[in-house]
């Protein structure tokens, strides 16, 4: 219905409404098109910029995405409680700017709580071959489990099994 809608009135704000519902449902390549048509030159909000941006991380463009999430962070530097800031330097750390990743996850990790910022982070520190602080990161993940009310733990579950893929990794790796 909302593509009928676009189609009759192509908005930015149709695109952008568009743009999240595909994000939503996980079509990044088409909710990254919408945004595309949503963001124009007069674009004042920073929501579609990060969308944007977000929608490139899942699509592995980390170079797009950094452009976008510099954008937003040099204007808001908390943006979505500094998830922002956190998928900046998971850009960063994909691109090969690896001073500027951990100087942005350090500031990052001390601010959110979030397990895709603290995974995102093991990660990078596991590709830095620092094993230890990377283990330290994924069980602080799967340390909030038996706290939380079972609700969360379904949404939190993605985060679960990719930091005990990571812990059973540099398990491995000794």
């Amino acid at each position: 219905q909302l593509e009928a809608v676009v189609l009759e009135n192509p908005s930015a704000g149709n695109y952008e409404e568009l743009g999240d519902l595909y994000l939503e449902e996980s079509q990044f390549a088409r909710a990254r098109e919408c945004y595309d048509k949503a963001i124009s030159p007069r674009t004042i909000h920073n929501d579609p910029i990060y969308r944007r941006g977000v929608a490139a991380i899942h699509l592995d463009d980390f170079a797009a995405a950094g452009t976008d999430l510099e954008y937003v962070t040099s204007r808001e530097r908390k943006y979505d409680s500094y998830r922002a800031l956190a998928l900046l330097a998971h850009a960063y750390a994909n691109t090969g700017r690896t001073a500027e990743a951990g100087n942005l996850f350090n500031e990052a990790t001390e601010m959110s709580t979030a397990s895709e910022t603290y995974l995102n982070y093991a990660t990078f520190l596991a590709a830095q071959n620092r094993n230890d602080e990377a283990r330290q990161w994924a069980q602080r993940i799967l340390a909030k489990k038996p706290t939380m009310p079972r609700y969360l733990q379904r949404r939190e579950r993605p985060w679960f099994r990719k930091a005990s893929a990571l812990l059973k990794r540099l398990r491995a790796v000794g």
